[in-house]
């Protein structure tokens, strides 16, 4: 199948291309389980492969895929006749920056394959967590289990050559209950990074037991808890729903495509401007954020993209400034292009796609924030006059170019005087995104800093749905609008 692409990969320069790509996916599988109330409500399995090929003509994508990669010739002319007819409309030639050729694999750290697993000893796990669940107060107890495992060769005209080996695992667990006034209130815990690799190892039982006993306690608490109040307080976001609070408001803030009117699907484009890089204070000087794929142990990591740049450790905030997005090859050499200026040296090495028969575009990788030295969690707390707690994301809105947001979470603990006082219900914030991260007051030491998994970022039309993770420490935002 290799030599086949190669071969064909000459045959569609020699036809004129400037630079053809293909992606060939031996296989790609899941596997998701889901329990409800003590019963298996979901036992899904997938497999399927399949080829992709991109072809750049005169400045012009042309894209075709097949499942069938015993017509491979077929697709890679396709994609070409594609390019061709793109090319008789294109108003911004393409470019793509320089990039070394490498020859190269990429196997993400797993020990126990999840694959290999029986169904019932996943069976068995959920099980167990459903009876720990199952408590006084709970009306409705959910687990889930999903797991994903691929491999993609990548062959380009530049000369790399590049198979990736990639696994994942997903856990969550979720409790519902209802309050006197017959409101539905929820406590969810999802997997976070466990150590160094992400087979089933990490599905961790005591680890999952600890965060069940957990999510019902307090869950309960809400249960009996008052309203949130209408004020404006220090905000105290916990990993939870921090990884959120980054997620939309940096990480798809600085997507280029995003930023260059190319997308404009879930929540719009960004407010961001090419004129912004290197100026803008998009937050005070306790904001680092970085767009992270070399971090070992998460779904951001993934070695290579899709245009077979090595996974990078990119910085977009520098203590405030904004000075990088999440970028691929081609949208590098627009952005530069369009400013008159290079803003961007090279890809940032985030052009991903999530299936064969899907285009790569700019994607988020591991979008960190950098721990600071402002203490534990009790620290912050005990240097905050009025304020509150908040974790769970429960829902968001957000600006139609990530201008503002309004976020609600699962739970809140009220703080007064340097001191947690109680729980909340219904606790909800809302900001203009600058003033936000503007007012950040306070960031949380390394022992505060959690990667939190992502599995379901949607992008795109048709839409793509990628899977990544959120390196973030507990932060503290001053004088932010809560409860309405």
């Amino acid at each position: 199948m290799l030599d086949q692409m190669k071969m064909h990969l000459d045959r569609i320069r020699r036809s004129g291309a400037s630079y053809v790509d293909c992606r060939w996916y031996p296989f790609e599988e899941s596997n998701a389980l889901t329990m409800w109330n003590g019963n298996l409500k979901q036992a899904a399995a997938s497999r399927e492969s399949g080829v992709g090929v991109r072809v750049l003509y005169q400045g012009a994508w042309g894209f075709s895929a097949s499942s069938d990669t015993s017509a491979l010739g077929a697709v890679f002319d396709k994609a070409l006749d594609n390019a061709r007819i793109a090319a008789e409309r294109v108003t911004f030639p393409v470019r793509l920056a320089e990039k070394d050729a490498v020859q190269t694999a990429f196997t993400s750290p797993c020990h126990i394959d999840p694959f290999s697993v029986p169904l019932s000893d996943k069976v068995a796990f959920l099980k167990t967590m459903d009876e720990l669940l199952d408590q006084s107060g709970i009306f409705q107890r959910i687990g889930d289990l999903t797991f994903m495992r691929k491999q993609i060769h990548f062959v380009d005209s530049e000369g790399s050559e590049i198979e990736k080996n990639i696994t994942e695992v997903f856990g969550s667990l979720s409790v519902l209950g209802m309050d006197a006034q017959g409101a539905a209130h929820q406590r969810s815990f999802r997997l976070n990074q466990r150590g160094g690799t992400r087979g089933w190892e990490s599905i961790d039982k005591e680890h999952f037991a600890e965060n069940a006993e957990r999510i019902v306690r307090e869950l309960n608490q809400i249960l009996v808890a008052p309203q949130c109040p209408v004020d404006d307080r220090s905000v105290i976001l916990l990993p939870g729903q921090m990884f959120l609070q980054t997620h939309e408001t940096i990480g798809h803030a600085l997507e280029l495509d995003r930023i260059l009117g190319y997308e404009l699907a879930f929540a719009g484009g960004s407010f961001v401007t090419l004129d912004d890089f290197g100026k803008l204070r998009y937050g005070s000087e306790k904001l680092t954020a970085r767009a992270d794929a070399t971090l070992p142990n998460s779904p951001g990591s993934f070695g290579f993209d899709d245009d077979g740049v090595p996974a990078k450790d990119a910085l977009l905030i520098d203590r405030g400034i904004l000075v990088g997005a999440i970028t691929g090859r081609q949208m590098v050499e627009e952005a530069n292009a369009r400013a008159h200026r290079v803003i961007f040296p090279e890809s940032g090495g985030a052009n991903r796609a999530t299936a064969f028969y899907r285009v790569p575009i700019e994607r988020m990788t591991n979008i960190n924030i950098d721990p600071g030295t402002d203490g534990t969690l009790d620290e912050i707390v005990a240097a905050t006059d009025r304020g509150i707690v908040l974790d769970g994301d429960r829902s968001w809105s957000i600006g139609s170019n990530r201008e503002q947001f309004h976020f609600g979470t699962e739970i809140g603990w009220l703080v007064e005087d340097g001191q947690i006082t109680h729980v909340v219900k219904n606790a909800t914030y809302k900001d203009d995104t600058l003033r936000f991260w503007n007012a950040l007051s306070a960031v949380g030491d390394p022992s505060t800093w959690q990667v939190v998994y992502v599995d379901n970022c949607g992008k795109g039309q048709p839409n793509q749905v990628m899977q990544l993770g959120h390196g973030v420490p507990v932060c503290r935002f001053d004088g932010v609008r809560i409860g309405e």
